[in-house]
């Protein structure tokens, strides 16, 4: 006797979805308020979209389901999501087989809220569940075995269990209880960035907010640039006007300023802001889990003529770059578009690498495409329309010690790179100037 399926799934073909972009009009940037006299953005279809496209590269791989642990594949999935703590935990995760709806099993009280306000979601598809909390809880509590069990039930119920069972980060001793049970496990990561390489209309839309919120931001930290100021006060600042605006998650802001620009460290300190000092800001946030990645380079007070020039061929980089970005183009041509790493001053590409290239932007901070000459010459990927990704590039000076960084994020449209973070950038920005 056949088994009965657990959940009867809602079948979504994309093209009833997503209803196209507008590409004669500027991408939205509305207010955080939902309205009745305006569309704007539109979560059901949001999560019906994004489910589309992972039962769709889903159907085109040869895996049979997809076991989550990533937290932003979960949210991609099930549109479910408990806050910044979760992120490191590996306890959390979520189940889609080719042929049924997605499952979530989440911490404690949180399967219970989802039962109630996430209609979308089968109600007997919200689980309550708990695993290793990274090694923390005792593999012999059966956590593992329990949890691999209740999926195998899964797989055997909706007709996926003989296929292979793709993966995206796990703890190894779930891995090894999947295994026990006869599970083929593959890597189920590539199917899911194929899915979220190519953004809805939605997904600009929320991108292109995040982005004007840091916009905000750095009118704060131009007028706050002063000598005195040390750079954790302005990531202090940055913080606080995100979280006022609606951030969902701040989650990293560089701070570099005069001799700690060059070479780029990645990070803050509590360097006082001096006069003439070059210093550039990242900005790394999220509204409704769409990330940005958004540099910024400003002098204090005055520029040195390296510093200028540092900033000028950061720039001509970065416009080499947009300009190349159309439909069709292929990443190699776009990675051959900036400077070596001898042109930097550094000794090899895996070295230079984050300093003069692309990545991917959604509900991760590295999607598709990552472009690069350490990783897009022999393996180039074609840039299609809907595609969004941040372009970056940094220029030391030749004082030694001064640089210039420079980010802008782009959405690929039949015309071309649509840039969506608008603080001016074209010419060095000098803040206080004396």
């Amino acid at each position: 006797m056949a088994k009965k399926q657990i959940h009867e799934p809602k079948i979504i073909r994309l093209e009833d979805i997503d209803p196209g972009h507008q590409w004669d009009r500027p991408i939205q940037a509305p207010g955080h308020m939902q309205v009745d006299f305006e569309e704007r953005i539109n979560f059901r279809r949001l999560h019906d979209y994004r489910l589309a496209r992972v039962r769709q590269a889903l159907a085109k791989s040869d895996l049979g389901a997809l076991l989550c642990f990533d937290q932003h594949n979960i949210r991609y999935t099930t549109s479910t999501v408990i806050g910044e703590w979760a992120r490191d935990k590996l306890t959390r995760y979520s189940l889609l087989t080719g042929s049924g709806d997605p499952y979530i099993w989440d911490f404690g009280s949180a399967a219970k809220h989802h039962r109630l306000h996430a209609p979308w979601l089968g109600h007997d598809h919200c689980k309550a569940g708990l695993l290793g909390l990274r090694g923390a809880v005792p593999t012999d509590a059966g956590l593992f075995r329990d949890a691999a069990r209740e999926i195998k039930a899964i797989l055997d119920a909706e007709g996926m269990a003989d296929m292979p069972l793709g993966i995206d980060v796990v703890e190894p001793p779930m891995l090894f209880e999947l295994q026990k049970l006869g599970i083929e496990v593959r890597d189920g990561q590539q199917v899911m960035l194929d899915a979220r390489q190519i953004k809805s209309a939605d997904e600009i839309t929320l991108l292109n907010m995040a982005a004007a919120m840091v916009d905000g931001v750095y009118q704060d930290i131009y007028e706050a640039l002063k000598p005195g100021i040390r750079e954790n006060q302005v990531v202090a600042l940055a913080n606080a006007r995100l979280y006022e605006m609606g951030s969902d998650c701040v989650e990293a802001i560089n701070a570099i300023s005069g001799e700690r620009c060059c070479p780029h460290p990645h990070n803050f300190t509590d360097r006082l802001i001096r006069p003439g000092d070059q210093a550039f800001f990242d900005i790394i946030h999220s509204f409704m889990g769409y990330r940005t990645c958004y540099y910024r380079t400003f002098n204090v007070g005055r520029a040195t003529p390296p510093q200028v020039t540092a900033y000028k061929k950061a720039r001509e980089w970065m416009d080499r770059a947009i300009d190349l970005i159309k439909p069709g183009v292929m990443t190699d041509k776009i990675a051959l578009a900036f400077p070596t790493c001898h042109e930097i001053g550094i000794d090899t590409e895996m070295e230079a690498f984050g300093l003069n290239f692309c990545h991917g932007l959604g509900l991760g901070l590295h999607e598709r495409p990552i472009i690069s000459r350490l990783t897009s010459i022999q393996e180039p990927m074609e840039l299609k329309v809907g595609m969004c990704f941040a372009v970056e590039t940094f220029c030391p000076a030749t004082d030694g010690f001064s640089a210039a960084r420079i980010e802008e994020e782009v959405v690929v449209t039949p015309r071309g790179a649509q840039i969506i973070t608008l603080f001016p950038a074209e010419e060095l920005p000098i803040a206080n100037r004396y």
